[in-house]
């Protein structure tokens, strides 16, 4: 905690759980106190001596333990709660091998893939190039739905369901992740399971009856294991699943409101491993690997990059950042979060395995990454793939997939 800066928390909940264990203590303490009352007073009247003392006492303390008993019906859900809500904001423990820092400027470069592109000429930002084809629409997509939305038409559309077919059929068909098609509405306890409840409320759509849309598809896939006990040969357990994902985006305002980059809807193929303990960390590696493998068959320049202390994910105990050139942008961009959570999640959703010839029970590891986020992809191709008149080439992979369209224009 003291990597992440959270201290303070970890000692309020350390406090908050002393503060209900006295509690608990002092409730004891009276009902043995009432106990030996009762016990005197029956000694004293069977003997016929006075017993109005220890009866006023025996009154005393039973009025305190019911005042005890009827603060904690009241109180003690409540006090358990604080201290539950309390650990619920306690994020994971960071791997050692996590630099410290205190934001993105303090990532570790691991390593990069391919060059960046060389132009001619100047190249346009996706949304430009989107909107002169008349195939990317803000504006009447604003009328109805509001900002941060958009609609892409012909080629454009074409494009996000081929990079859906082909990161699902290179996860699938090469490595070995079973797809999935899930829910995209989830109960609280789904989303408390993968750590975006309680803390996140503000990022998440809700429903009326208390049901919420998925930020990823992360959130129904890792359920799929929720108060399970998993045996270990069932291990290990990789899924997939391509979903539109829903984020509010709170406290971004002004923050990338042009384009795709950044949007209420978008479209993502999300890859999650549940594992045993001791091949969660070779997994994450295998994870990551398998969402750069759509960005170099995609032939798209990127870098790897292992997160800080202070911008690793609230669940996540180590976590690599795949950042993908964006040339009309001159920036780099996230395009995928390959994070390891260890048992933290498993512990939230009571997932477990038991081991070949034992009895007890583990919890489980879980990972997941994004493999890849549509969108962002789609900005990548646009503006690394654009050619001077305005056109987009087609990656040789996705070929198959644009019934042999080599050329968006």
């Amino acid at each position: 905690m003291v990597k992440r800066g959270l201290a303070p928390i970890a000692d309020e909940i350390l406090s908050k759980d002393k503060e209900k264990r006295g509690d608990i203590g002092n409730l004891q303490e009276l009902q043995e106190e009432s106990n030996r009352l009762a016990k005197k007073i029956g000694e004293l009247k069977s003997k016929g001596e006075n017993a109005d003392e220890e009866i006023a006492k025996s009154k005393e303390v039973k009025s305190k333990i019911a005042s005890l008993k009827d603060d904690g019906k009241k109180g003690n859900d409540v006090a358990e709660n604080l201290v539950d809500n309390l650990l619920y904001t306690l994020p994971n423990i960071l791997d050692d091998d996590v630099p410290e820092g205190e934001d993105e400027s303090d990532n570790v470069e691991i390593k990069t893939w391919g060059d960046k592109k060389e132009f001619s000429f100047k190249p346009k930002e996706h949304f430009e190039l989107g909107e002169d084809l008349g195939m990317l629409d803000f504006e009447q997509t604003a009328k109805i739905s509001g900002a941060r939305f958009a609609t892409l038409k012909g080629p454009l559309a074409k494009l996000e369901r081929a990079l859906g077919n082909f990161m699902l059929d290179v996860h699938t068909k090469e490595f070995d992740y079973e797809e999935v098609s899930p829910p995209l509405l989830v109960r609280s306890d789904a989303l408390v399971g993968t750590s975006q409840l309680p803390k996140f409320e503000e990022d998440l759509f809700k429903t009326t009856d208390d049901r919420y849309l998925i930020p990823t598809a992360e959130v129904s896939l890792t359920n799929m294991v929720r108060e399970m006990i998993l045996e270990e040969e069932d291990l290990p357990i990789r899924l997939t699943a391509q979903t539109p994902c829903f984020r509010s985006e709170a406290g971004s305002a002004g923050k990338d409101t042009k384009g795709l980059i950044r949007q209420h809807q978008f479209s993502k193929v999300e890859i999650v491993s549940i594992v045993t303990p001791e091949d969660s960390e070779k997994e994450h590696e295998r994870l990551t690997k398998c969402a750069e493998e759509i960005l170099q068959r995609l032939e798209l320049h990127y870098r790897v990059m292992l997160l800080c202390s202070k911008d690793t994910g609230f669940g996540a105990r180590k976590t690599y950042d795949l950042e993908v050139w964006m040339p009309g942008q001159v920036h780099y961009r996230e395009i995928s979060s390959c994070s390891n959570f260890g048992d933290f999640q498993a512990r939230r959703m009571n997932a477990r395995f038991r081991r070949q010839g034992e009895k007890n029970t583990i919890s489980v590891h879980t990972l997941n990454g994004s493999g890849l986020a549509i969108g962002r992809t789609i900005v990548a191709i646009l503006e690394n793939y654009q050619n001077e008149d305005g056109t987009i080439e087609v990656p040789k992979a996705l070929i198959p997939y644009m019934d042999g369209d080599t050329v968006i224009k």
